[in-house]
C-alpha cells in the first residue's frame, strides 16, 4: 500500500513538472479589444464620416418634416370638402417621409456594420501578425479573462501597429 502511494506521488510530481515545462515555453498575451477598437485611427475616422452622414440625413429629414407640417397647417385652414381633397397629398408626403426614414436608417446601419467588420478584421489581422512575429502561442480577448497580469497586455503594441498601418 505504501509502495503504491509512493508511486502515485512520484507520478503526480512528474506530471506536474512535465505540465509546467510544457507550458513554460508558451508565450501568452491578451488584448483589450474595446480599447483597441476605440483608439484605432480608422475607427475615429469612420465615426466622423458616419456622424456627417447622420447629420445630412437629419437635415434632409427635417426639410421633409417641415413640408408635412406646412401641408398639415394649410389643410387645417380649409373647409371639410377641401380637406378631403388635400388629404391624399398629405398622406402621400407622410408615406414618403416614412419610406425615407426606413431607407436612410437601413443604409446607415448597413454602412456602420460594414465598417465595424472591416475594423474588427484589421484588428484580427494585426493580432495574428503580431502573434506570429513575436512567437505568441495564445492571445486572449480581455473580456474572457477573470484576472490578468498587466505584463501580458499587448494592447498598446496592437494599437501602434494598427495606427501605423492606417497611415500608409
Amino acid at each position: 500500500m505504501k509502495k503504491t502511494r509512493n508511486i502515485f506521488l512520484v507520478t503526480i510530481s512528474f506530471s506536474i513538472i512535465a505540465f509546467n515545462i510544457a507550458f513554460a515555453a508558451e508565450k501568452i498575451g491578451y488584448i483589450d479589444v474595446t480599447r483597441t477598437f476605440n483608439e484605432y485611427n480608422k475607427t475615429k475616422s469612420f465615426d466622423k464620416e458616419l456622424t456627417n452622414e447622420q447629420e445630412k440625413y437629419e437635415k434632409e429629414r427635417e426639410k421633409k418634416v417641415n413640408e408635412v407640417k406646412k401641408l398639415q397647417d394649410k389643410i387645417n385652414l380649409l373647409s371639410e370638402k377641401e380637406k378631403e381633397a388635400q388629404q391624399p397629398a398629405l398622406e402621400e408626403k407622410i408615406r414618403l417621409l416614412q419610406d425615407f426614414d426606413r431607407q436612410q436608417q437601413t443604409e446607415l446601419r448597413k454602412e456602420r456594420d460594414e465598417r465595424m467588420k472591416e475594423i474588427l478584421k484589421d484588428i484580427d489581422d494585426a493580432v495574428e501578425g503580431y502573434a506570429e512575429k513575436e512567437g505568441y502561442s495564445l492571445i486572449f480577448n480581455d473580456q474572457v479573462l477573470v484576472a490578468q497580469d498587466e505584463d501580458l497586455d499587448i494592447t498598446d503594441q496592437i494599437i501602434s501597429i494598427l495606427n501605423k498601418n492606417s497611415k500608409e
